[in-house]
């Protein structure tokens, strides 16, 4: 799957960042040989791997795979009316310790 900001970038703005890596020769070699497989430069082959990398882990923050059970759990939840709670009604009547 190829990500649309990956392949986006480069297409409406030129490549004027530079990014600086290090890497041990094993991985050199890997990552060359992956990049000749892919038919593409070192270049292009770095850089798609590591948005595609960046914007699964960005998605990991926002996105959240449930099952059928526990999504209606949820809506459930949610759904209810509200309850009181002592311990919160207590926490938010206390002064905030940074005021």
């Amino acid at each position: 799957m190829r990500s649309a900001t990956a392949t986006a970038m480069p297409l409406r703005n030129p490549r004027s960042a530079r990014l600086g890596l290090r890497a041990t020769g094993l991985q050199e070699t890997l990552l060359r040989k992956a990049a000749e497989v892919a038919h593409k430069s070192l270049t292009d082959f770095i850089l798609d791997s590591a948005c595609q990398a960046a914007e699964q882990t960005l998605l990991d923050q926002r996105l959240f795979m449930v099952s059928d059970e526990q999504y209606q759990s949820l809506m459930d939840l949610l759904d209810r009316p509200a309850q009181t709670n002592a311990g919160l009604a207590d926490l938010f009547a206390r002064k905030a310790p940074w005021l």
